[in-house]
């Protein structure tokens, strides 16, 4: 079209003409032109431009090559990018950016392997629902902010069976001991004693914290009998009874609330506690309340 002769003027439209006609920009019409233009073309509009920027001091290859001596000469294994990166420039005076390294490490398998998980994960493909109460229990840990206090904890106990609040804990410090607190007053509640073996057939489900990886937490459980359960790495939804109960606490009764003391949210906790087990209606209980389906099955068992 730019080649066309125009009737009245007997003159070429001309490319600046033809592109306002067509709302095009000139230099996308320029775009095409080098994108299309056949092997051998010669001509400035027909050059294929190269990539935009300052020219690198140093190639891909180049940068490889010393990538791979620096590597080989390192004393130390699994190192990342960074450290590479550093004594190229510190030592040998290459001056390249980090990222550039990063990419010429990745795309030519040089980057650590230890950086990533190793074998075959272990995928949750079960449940984590049981079909009777007292077969697996899961606690689990969250902090809250106050105001005179700092963060504090609360710990709680809960039955996988109908998401029951068994037992709890609010303090400053969320060592072993405060973590095993909520496990006794459990204990206490369902078995009315907390002695030896009392709570033998129970798995408790917990994370990989250090609370409960203690060699106390772990002795006092089995002391009651309990047999530990551990969530799988980096799935925390193999807590997610536990977890669930968390997010319901801090929904309803902490969030938008602002807390002086550990008393404060001491008391909050254990209100909604209360509250959530005689009221909180839950849809794989049937929607009965952690308490009613207690009762329901505790009659059941009279019957």
């Amino acid at each position: 079209m730019t080649h066309a002769t125009s009737a009245g003027t007997s003159l070429e439209y001309g490319v600046q003409r033809v592109c306002k006609a067509f709302d095009i920009a000139r230099s996308s019409y320029y775009d095409w032109r080098v994108r299309t233009a056949p092997d051998g073309a010669s001509g400035r509009l027909h050059q294929v431009p190269a990539k935009r920027g300052p020219r690198a001091e140093v190639t891909d290859e180049e940068l490889l090559k010393q990538i791979r001596e620096d590597l080989e000469s390192s004393p130390f294994k699994g190192e990342g990018h960074r450290k590479v990166w550093a004594r190229l420039k510190v030592l040998h005076g290459v001056r390249v950016a980090p990222k550039r390294v990063l990419r010429v490490m990745r795309e030519n398998s040089l980057l650590s392997p230890h950086r990533v998980p190793q074998g075959q994960s272990n995928e949750h493909s079960g449940k984590i629902m049981t079909d009777a109460p007292n077969v697996m229990w899961g606690t689990d840990g969250t902090k809250v902010f106050t105001v005179e206090d700092g963060y504090i904890w609360i710990f709680c106990v809960v039955d996988h069976w109908n998401a029951e609040c068994l037992g709890w804990n609010v303090c400053k410090i969320g060592n072993r001991f405060q973590a095993a607190q909520p496990i006794g007053m459990a204990i206490q509640k369902i078995f009315d004693s907390v002695c030896q073996d009392v709570a033998r057939g129970i798995a408790l489900r917990m994370d990989h914290g250090t609370q409960y990886l203690s060699d106390h937490f772990l002795t006092q459980i089995r002391f009651w009998g309990l047999a530990p359960s551990f969530s799988f790495i980096e799935q925390p939804q193999t807590n997610g009874v536990a977890e669930r109960f968390n997010r319901t606490l801090k929904e309803q009764a902490i969030h938008g609330r602002i807390f002086n003391n550990i008393e404060e949210v001491r008391d909050a906790v254990r209100k909604f506690v209360e509250v959530y087990n005689e009221h909180w209606r839950v849809e794989k209980n049937g929607f009965l309340t952690p308490a009613e389906a207690r009762r329901a099955w505790s009659n059941q068992e009279a019957a």
